[in-house]
């Protein structure tokens, strides 16, 4: 009986190590993925973006550890990346792809906790190779003679004043809280005339890129707020003529070209759709129409991407 019983407790001992050994081999061999679902996440809503395109990034912080976030931040293409919450553990930010991009961009965000130490998380977007130039991206203009005339010395000095102005602009966006909620509408109803990123030929010689999107209009059809912000802008400038800039906050900013007529002050709060001015033909244009401008900090980027944006 002894002998039973000693064989009996040394099988029950036997047995427990194999339990043992067996779930110390699971958890090493289960180690390795748990701590790869905690790692961090950055991704972005399009992975090839063409040059000036907007898009959205995706941060999955990983896993609780018991160690809360006090801080994220990040910057891509050199200007700041704003994080907000939109889920536990998710973590949505604009971006903006510069327009003379051509190979690659990088995304940085760092993960600020109270106690571990910091992770750094990136991702690379990579761009598509520029399409072949061709006649049908070309847009014949024949502008006024003083337009195409070289510039002298104060001229060229009054556009980069007004140029940095605009950027400036951009660059004060980002202390801005985002004051929009509700997505971003067309200025205008009418048709598209000329799209973002088209080549301009002034006069028989390509000269420049569109950066902006121009609308149809005749002198005084309304022209509205593409979104809810605060007019940081109104002025007459050289090229673009009667200009109006609104900040929508979050690095978001609208511009409006071209007016005959504007309805609004610097400082003033407008809303969604209100109108903000008239079509007009000031400045250097063909006719009359809306020229449509987006920035994202210092970037010009497309706006009609701003249509399909989603507040993070």
């Amino acid at each position: 009986m002894n002998h039973n019983h000693g064989w009996r407790a040394t099988r029950g001992t036997a047995s427990r190590g194999l339990i043992v050994r067996s779930a110390i081999a699971a958890a090493c061999c289960l180690a390795p993925a748990l701590l790869s679902a905690q790692a961090p996440l950055l991704t972005a809503s399009v992975t090839r973006p063409q040059p000036g395109s907007i898009i959205t990034l995706t941060l999955q912080t990983g896993a609780a550890r018991g160690d809360s976030i006090i801080a994220i931040s990040g910057t891509m293409a050199g200007e700041p990346l704003h994080f907000f919450a939109a889920s536990p553990g998710t973590w949505r930010a604009i971006g903006g792809v510069p327009v003379d991009a051509s190979d690659k961009v990088l995304a940085r965000v760092v993960i600020t906790r109270v106690s571990s130490p910091a992770d750094t998380v990136t991702t690379t977007l990579e761009l598509p190779r520029p399409a072949k130039a061709s006649g049908a991206r070309r847009r014949q203009l024949a502008v006024a003679p003083r337009f195409t005339r070289p510039m002298d010395a104060a001229t060229e000095a009054r556009i980069a004043r007004e140029n940095a102005r605009a950027r400036d602009v951009g660059r004060k966006a980002h202390e801005t809280p985002p004051l929009w909620t509700l997505p971003f509408l067309r200025p205008r109803a009418s048709a598209v005339t000329s799209r973002f990123g088209s080549g301009r030929m002034f006069n028989g010689t390509v000269t420049s890129r569109h950066l902006g999107v121009d609308f149809r209009g005749a002198v005084g059809a309304p022209v509205n707020a593409a979104n809810r912000g605060v007019v940081a802008m109104v002025d007459d400038f050289f090229l673009a003529g009667a200009v109006v800039y609104i900040d929508h906050g979050g690095g978001l900013v609208t511009s409006y070209f071209h007016l005959s007529e504007i309805n609004v002050a610097a400082g003033d709060t407008v809303e969604r759709g209100q109108q903000i001015g008239s079509v007009g033909a000031s400045g250097r244009v063909t006719g009359p129409h809306l020229h449509w401008s987006g920035r994202y900090g210092t970037l010009t980027v497309n706006p009609l991407d701003l249509l399909v944006l989603r507040r993070p």
